[in-house]
């Protein structure tokens, strides 16, 4: 399951690169692009050379660059020109283009030097917004056509969650008043889909407020002791796989029983799961959100909105 990919197929080209097959095999044709190998029974495969080379191509021609020019270019000229336009042009598309690579190739060194050129012209949030959304996006089709495998996601992954923590421990700490709630940011068991809600804790300590992250596979009965320190607490969760439909209701019946039975705190959740549940299912004291967005609108801004680190 986690071998390494080194041959693929032209509709794995495709999926990388946003090219259409047939146009794939046109160039092919027409201007001997790229070279593939042909298995016994005469199925196209390719090297991970030819997948690196279309996706420079393919970078070049989105940008406006003509395929009959490009056809003609050596290899270091290839690279010359796409080196070039990424000095140039801050369409995202080349960023997205090098962390594919980056995630293909396990290569570490080129993933932090591009986040570091990103760093020099937007902020952490642009850069999440603009960029690293969009790349997880598609991590997210490639990896549903078993286009990458799991060692490339989970080198990807751990990447993208230590630059979340770095630039949430550059935040300062807000002195906590008498009357402001205290967010816990946790995944019930089972949910190990964490990317979200750790940027999530970010986007909240950056409004302001208070924030204790408790991470992955959380049970609900270790959380009872928070009650004892906290008179206000507003807990947030991402239910994307975990708990299953059938199970919601009682987790949450449960979240009242363990934690909440006087009233005091709050449940709020977000992902696939929570998004299935009609307003009857949902008690008192819990509140669903579609999105990130909507969850920072419902925040309080009485607090001051820090300024992003600059890293």
């Amino acid at each position: 399951m986690n071998k390494i990919k080194r041959e693929f197929s032209i509709r794995d080209l495709e999926n990388l690169s946003g090219i259409k097959a047939h146009t794939i095999r046109i160039w092919e044709k027409r201007y001997q692009l790229l070279n593939p190998e042909r298995t016994t029974t005469n199925i196209r495969t390719y090297s991970l050379e030819s997948l690196q080379k279309l996706l420079n191509i393919s970078l070049l021609y989105q940008a406006g660059h003509k395929i009959s020019k490009i056809a003609k270019l050596t290899h270091e000229e290839l690279l010359q020109l796409v080196g070039e336009l990424a000095q140039n042009n801050n369409n995202n598309t080349h960023a997205i283009v090098g962390l594919k690579q980056a995630m293909i190739n396990f290569d570490q060194e080129a993933f932090y030097e591009i986040y570091h050129q990103l760093s020099t012209q937007m902020g952490f949030r642009e850069i999440w917004q603009q960029v690293l959304v969009p790349f997880l996006h598609e991590i997210g089709l490639l990896w549903q056509t078993d286009v990458i495998c799991p060692s490339q996601e989970h080198f990807i992954s751990h990447l993208i969650k230590q630059l979340i923590f770095t630039n949430t421990a550059q935040l300062k700490p807000q002195v906590q008043q008498n009357n402001e709630a205290t967010y816990v940011l946790f995944l019930p068991e089972n949910e190990i889909h964490e990317l979200g809600l750790l940027y999530l804790n970010y986007e909240i300590r950056l409004m302001g407020h208070n924030t204790i992250y408790l991470g992955q596979a959380t049970p609900l009965e270790s959380m009872e002791d928070l009650k004892q320190h906290f008179h206000k607490i507003i807990f947030i969760s991402y239910f994307t796989v975990a708990p299953a439909p059938d199970k919601i209701e009682k987790y949450m019946a449960d979240f009242h029983r363990l934690i909440n039975n006087k009233n005091l705190h709050q449940l709020w959740i977000l992902g696939h799961q929570a998004n299935q549940l009609e307003a009857s299912q949902i008690p008192e004291g819990i509140s669903t959100f579609n999105n990130l967005e909507s969850v920072l609108r419902a925040l309080p801004k009485n607090t001051p909105f820090q300024k992003e680190p600059i890293i």
